[in-house]
C-alpha cells in the first residue's frame, strides 16, 4: 500500500463538499482508505492513526485542504484525486482564470453584494469562526441556519439573543435540516405544502416528524431546525420560544409539531405555553410520563404518536402502522434459536438512536449507548446487554463522512453484530432526502441479506423519506424487503418490533405508543 497526500492551501471547503470529495476517493478502484478534510488538529490525528506522515502536512491549519489516500498503487491514488477533485471543485467554476463575476464570492458581504435578494444564510465554517459569521449575517438582515458545530454555548446565547432583538431566526449551531418557503436547507426531506409547521431541536427528528406527516398527507408548512441545544436549560429555548410565536401569527400553519430530544422539562413547559391557544403538539423524547401542559397542547414521547396527532389536528387520519407486522414479528420469532436474545441498535439519525432508548427501555430494561439518555448506561456496555449506537457521532465520523452519506461505517459494524451468536436482531434507519446518500440500499441491503441467508440475527428497517425524494422512497424499501428485511412504517414501531423479537412476544409490536 502507498500513502499519499497533496494538501490545497488556502483552500476552505464546508463539510458537505469535503464528504463529496470523500465519497469520491472512496468509490474509486484500488483505494483501501481515504478522506478529503480541512487540516484540523482532530483531522491529523486520524491521519497519523492510518499509517501517514504528517511531515507531509507540515505547516498546514485549518484553512487548508487535504486529500488523503492509502491505495494499491500511485496509479490507483491518482485516479482517487482526480475524482475527488472534480467533486469538490467542479462547481466552484474551476481553479484558476475566472473573471471575478465567475469566481464564487469569498466573504458573506461580496455573497450579499451579488445576491441582494437573499433572506437566509447557511453558515459551515469551522465552530471557532462560525459565531463571528453569523453575527455578520445578521447585520446583513439574513436569518442563519447554522449547521456548524462546536460553538460555544456561550456564543450561541449571545447570537440568539441578538436574533430575538433583531427579529431574525438562529437555526443552530449544529442546524442539520430546514425547510423554509419550502425550500429545503441541508439533510431535508420533499414535502406537499400543508398545515403542519414542525419545530425540532433535533435534525433527523424534524426530518421523522415532516416525513411522517407529508406521507400521511397532512403537508407541512415549514421546518425550522434549533440545533440540539436550544432546549436545554442553559439555552432556555431562546429560539424555540421565537419560532412558536411566529408560528402563532403565521397564517399558513393551522398545528405546531414541536420535537426534541431530551429537554429540559421547565424549558419545554415555557415553550408548550407560549403557542398561545394555536393547537401544539410536542413530541419530547424521554420527557417524564406526569409531563403537564396547557389546553391545547398534546404532548408524546415518540415522534411517531407526535405525527398522528398532527395530522388528527388538521383533519387527516393516519394510517394503521402495525397492519400485518405482528404476524412477520412471529415469523421471525420462529427462526431464531434460544439463544439469540439482544437487539442491536446502529442508527444514522441521533434522534432516532434517542427515541430507540426510550421504547426499548420500556420493555427490555436498561439499553446501553454511546448516547445514553442516563448517563449510567453508557459505554462499554457489559457482556450480554443490549445497545443503541448513534453512529453519527464524533468517535464515529472523526476522518469519516457521517453514516447518512456513506454507509462505510455501518457496513462494518453490521458484519461485526451480525455474526454475534447471541444477537437476536437488528435495528437500521435508512435516511434519504438531499444531502443523503444517492442510493444507501444498494450498499445496506446486500450486506444484510448475507447475515440472513447465513442464519445470523434478523434485520428491522426503517426508510425515513417521503415519496418525491431523490432516492425513490418505494425502491429502497423493497429493496430491503427483498433482502429479507422486516421493514416498518415508523422509526419507533421498529424499535418495538425488535423488542418483541427479542422477548419472542409478537404481540408487543402493535403496542400503542
Amino acid at each position: 500500500m502507498i500513502h499519499s497526500v497533496r494538501v490545497h492551501a488556502d483552500t476552505y471547503v464546508d463539510s458537505v463538499i469535503q464528504l463529496s470529495g470523500t465519497r469520491a476517493l472512496r468509490g474509486s478502484e484500488g483505494v483501501d482508505w481515504a478522506a478529503a478534510a480541512m487540516a484540523t488538529p482532530g483531522n491529523l490525528e486520524t491521519l497519523q492513526a492510518e499509517g501517514f506522515d504528517l511531515a507531509e502536512l507540515s505547516g498546514a491549519g485549518a484553512n487548508d485542504l487535504f486529500i488523503a489516500i492509502r491505495a494499491e498503487s500511485e496509479e490507483a491514488a491518482g485516479a482517487a484525486r482526480e475524482a475527488a477533485e472534480t467533486a469538490m471543485f467542479a462547481a466552484r467554476g474551476g481553479s484558476g482564470g475566472e473573471s471575478a463575476a465567475e469566481r464564487p464570492a469569498r466573504t458573506l458581504a461580496e455573497a450579499v453584494e451579488r445576491q441582494p435578494g437573499s433572506n437566509v444564510a447557511v453558515i459551515s465554517v469551522p465552530g471557532d469562526y462560525a459565531a463571528l459569521e453569523a453575527h455578520k449575517a445578521l447585520s446583513a438582515g439574513l436569518d442563519v441556519l447554522l449547521f456548524s458545530d462546536n460553538v460555544p454555548i456561550e456564543a450561541e446565547i449571545e447570537l440568539k439573543d441578538r436574533a430575538n432583538r433583531l427579529g431574525r431566526l438562529v437555526m443552530g449551531p449544529g442546524a442539520g435540516t430546514a425547510m423554509l418557503g419550502h425550500t429545503c436547507l441541508g439533510f431535508a426531506n420533499v414535502v406537499n405544502k400543508g398545515r403542519v409547521a414542525v419545530v425540532a431541536a433535533a435534525g433527523t427528528g424534524a426530518q421523522e416528524a415532516a416525513g411522517l406527516v407529508d406521507r400521511w398527507g397532512a403537508g407541512v408548512s415549514h421546518v425550522i431546525g434549533l440545533g440540539g441545544r436550544d432546549l436545554n436549560a442553559t439555552v432556555g429555548g431562546r429560539m424555540a420560544l421565537s419560532a412558536v410565536r411566529g408560528l402563532v401569527s403565521d397564517d399558513r400553519t393551522d398545528v405546531i409539531l414541536l420535537v426534541s430530544k431530551p429537554p429540559a422539562v421547565e424549558v419545554a413547559h415555557a415553550v408548550v405555553e407560549a403557542a398561545a391557544g394555536k393547537p401544539l403538539v410536542a413530541a419530547l423524547i424521554g420527557v417524564p410520563e406526569d409531563f403537564s401542559a396547557p389546553d391545547g397542547v398534546v404532548v408524546t414521547r415518540t415522534l411517531e404518536a407526535g405525527a398522528v396527532a398532527a395530522t388528527a389536528a388538521v383533519g387527516t387520519k393516519a394510517p394503521d402502522v402495525t397492519e400485518g407486522l405482528v404476524d412477520r414479528v412471529r415469523e421471525l420469532a420462529a427462526e431464531l434459536p434460544d439463544e439469540r436474545k439482544l437487539v442491536r441498535g446502529l442508527f444514522s439519525g441521533g434522534t432516532l438512536c434517542y427515541e430507540s432508548l426510550v421504547v426499548l427501555a420500556d420493555v427490555l430494561g436498561d439499553v446501553y449507548s454511546n448516547t445514553p439518555i442516563d448517563k449510567k448506561l453508557g459505554l462499554p456496555a457489559p457482556e450480554h446487554a443490549h445497545t443503541c449506537l448513534d453512529l453519527g457521532e464524533e468517535e464515529y465520523t472523526r476522518g469519516r463522512p457521517h453514516p447518512m452519506i456513506d454507509p462505510e461505517a455501518r457496513i462494518e459494524l453490521l458484519r461485526e453484530q451480525g455474526a454475534d451468536p447471541e444477537v437476536a436482531v437488528i435495528i437500521l434507519d435508512v435516511v434519504l432526502g438531499h444531502g443523503a446518500h444517492p442510493d444507501p440500499a444498494s450498499e445496506l441491503a446486500p450486506i444484510c441479506a448475507e447475515i440472513i441467508a447465513g442464519g445470523g440475527p434478523r434485520v428491522i428497517t426503517y426508510v425515513l423519506g417521503t415519496e418525491q425524494d431523490p432516492q425513490g422512497y418505494q425502491r429502497q424499501r423493497r429493496a430491503f424487503e427483498e433482502a429479507g428485511c422486516l421493514v416498518t412504517e415508523t422509526a419507533a414501531r421498529a424499535s418495538l418490533a425488535a423488542a418483541a423479537l427479542a422477548t419472542r412476544n409478537p404481540g408487543l409490536a402493535a403496542t400503542a405508543l
